[in-house]
């Protein structure tokens, strides 16, 4: 047994795209179109990953696009995805540059939380462990993580 993929539906591919790949980083390794079935899905993955994502041998995210409108609720329920990262704050700070929402800091140089912009909780993880630093060390939490 192996870890194939984890999936997140999504009310806007445009939206949940442009968090995953372009604020978080990751990369769009395949997409299918279903017409008949009327939803695609676009696999992501870390961009170390990608080359084993291709081959399926590396896990991946799994975006769910239903064309018709549904309203998902969870998020936090879901649990989180979790990404192991070079630089925790230069990644936290390229997502608040991006207008995402810190939700928890990573005030010890570890760990941190956002959300994407369907709720899904995902944590980020410092490969190692840096030293604490501002303006994270003194960062209240924000909403739900």
């Amino acid at each position: 047994m192996r870890y194939l993929h984890t999936m997140v539906r999504v009310k806007d591919l445009d939206q949940a795209l442009d968090f995953y790949c372009a604020k978080l980083g990751l990369v769009e390794v395949s997409r299918v179109e279903n017409p008949h079935g009327r939803f695609t899905l676009v696999f992501l993955s870390a961009p170390g990953d990608a080359k084993a994502a291709e081959a399926n041998r590396a896990p991946m995210v799994e975006l769910t696009y239903n064309w018709d409108t549904e309203d998902y609720q969870g998020g936090r329920n879901f649990g989180h995805l979790a990404y192991q990262v070079d630089d925790i704050y230069a990644v936290c700070q390229r997502l608040m540059d991006g207008g995402v929402t810190i939700n928890r800091p990573p005030r010890d140089g570890h760990m941190a939380f956002v959300r994407s912009p369907d709720g899904i909780s995902i944590e980020l993880l410092q490969d190692g462990r840096l030293e604490p630093a501002e303006p994270w060390a003194s960062m209240p939490n924000v909403g739900a993580w």
